[in-house]
């Protein structure tokens, strides 16, 4: 029997876990991107993202993200770089109840290490942070951050190296000639290539609205983010990585990084940006992010809110409006699925959002029944917009309830 021969457009976290669980599958994969793993311009661009298994009362995230952790582990093994940062995730709480607390029962429940501290533990702990407006702390020994960039490029080459095709092109969206009897036999780029399969997934991140024309209307929202690096004082260790856990200031809606190899400590505000074309947008910080920032490192990190900006990042993320990511057939081709809306939120979970996607496109029932949500979270169909979500960073998947 000939191998199955499978397109994935897309070459972010999503797309290129996909393609690598795919091949491991025993198919022959194609993945197609219009610029290098691990580019810039992408949503799974950057230096660094966070992984952390609080979500509230919800337990399949925190599953998903145990299992995806693993994995991340193994490709830092396989491909002989770093990409897991163990710094803890410090999530901090100015109130009794809400998500903190309800991250704290959950994660309890299924037996997941985490630390409920006092704001006097707190600043034994990390004296360089300011508890004056806290109550609590939730901490997360396990959790940390992701080498962003040098990870999505890791999949990639083992991808590659494991008997893979990477092409570089622009795929366009496709019409009616591309497809027959509820069927897509084939896809088109901008350079007049034709790429045929037996099964397609569409993965294009912040692209998928401008490949699935009228799809993604009120699905999928692509904003502009921007974060900053503030420069850590010169001989002063206490603003990196490690000596400072990854934290999240929830009510606030900030988090940030310690300074991984002298790039400075990250800082970004988890505010949803304007709506952007992912294509046309010019990748520079305002500078009213920057004072954004300033300020709030003022009242919480005091003792680097006077140091020069290091570096500063603007991105896209695509999110749907509550968050959970779209993992579904295409409505008019049997043999081609969607998958995006990851933002932030996505790249944690991307190797086994790329194991997922495989299992139910080989047709591995109880293996994707094994991953499966207890629910439709995935399917692409309207949704409800929930009051206060956020939409970007480490924080989304979750509404605000301030």
């Amino acid at each position: 029997m000939p191998e199955q021969r499978v397109a994935v457009v897309g070459a972010g976290v999503m797309g290129a876990w996909t393609a690598r669980w795919l091949l491991r599958r025993g198919m022959a994969v194609t993945l197609v991107d219009q610029y290098a793993p691990g580019s810039s311009l992408a949503s799974s661009g950057g230096e660094t993202r966070v992984t952390r298994s609080a979500h509230g009362s919800d337990d399949h995230y925190p599953r998903w993200q145990r299992r995806a952790l693993g994995q991340w582990r193994e490709l830092e093994e396989a491909a002989h770089r770093q990409l897991v940062v163990d710094t803890g995730v410090l999530w901090l709480a100015h109130r009794p109840d809400g998500f903190e607390a309800e991250s704290f029962a959950t994660l309890t429940r299924i037996g997941i290490p985490v630390e409920r501290l006092s704001d006097v533990e707190v600043i034994r702990r990390w004296p360089q942070i300011s508890v004056n407006d806290l109550e609590w702390a939730l901490f997360e020994p396990e959790g940390g951050a992701l080498m962003a960039r040098e990870g999505v490029a890791a999949v990639a080459d083992l991808f590659v190296a494991e008997g893979g095709t990477l092409l570089r092109d622009r795929v366009l969206p496709p019409d009616e000639t591309d497809g027959l009897g509820g069927r897509l036999n084939r896809l088109r780029s901008a350079r007049g290539a034709e790429l045929e399969a037996d099964a397609f997934v569409l993965a294009a991140g912040p692209w998928l609205p401008k490949l699935l024309i009228g799809l993604t209307d009120g699905l999928l929202d692509v904003t502009r983010q921007e974060y900053i690096y503030l420069a850590t004082p010169p001989g002063d260790q206490r603003f990196d990585a490690t000596n400072l856990p990854t934290w999240v200031d929830y009510d606030r809606a900030f988090y940030g990084i310690g300074s991984i190899a002298g790039r400075g400590m990250k800082l970004a505000p988890d505010y949803s940006g304007p709506p952007v074309d992912p294509d046309r947008q010019e990748r520079r910080i305002s500078d009213e992010t920057v004072e954004m920032v300033r300020a709030f490192a003022r009242g919480r990190f005091p003792g680097i809110a006077n140091q020069p900006v290091a570096e500063g990042r603007v991105c896209q993320y695509e999110a749907t409006p509550d968050t959970n990511f779209i993992i579904d057939h295409h409505p008019a081709f049997e043999n081609a699925w969607i998958v995006g809306g990851g933002s932030g939120h996505g790249f944690k979970h991307g190797p086994v959002i790329g194991e997922y996607v495989a299992a139910l496109l080989s047709g591995d029932g109880p293996g994707a029944a094994q991953l499966a949500p207890p629910d439709d979270r995935f399917a692409l169909r309207p949704r409800q917009r929930v009051a206060g979500m956020r939409t970007s960073g480490a924080m989304s998947g979750w509404p605000r309830r301030d």
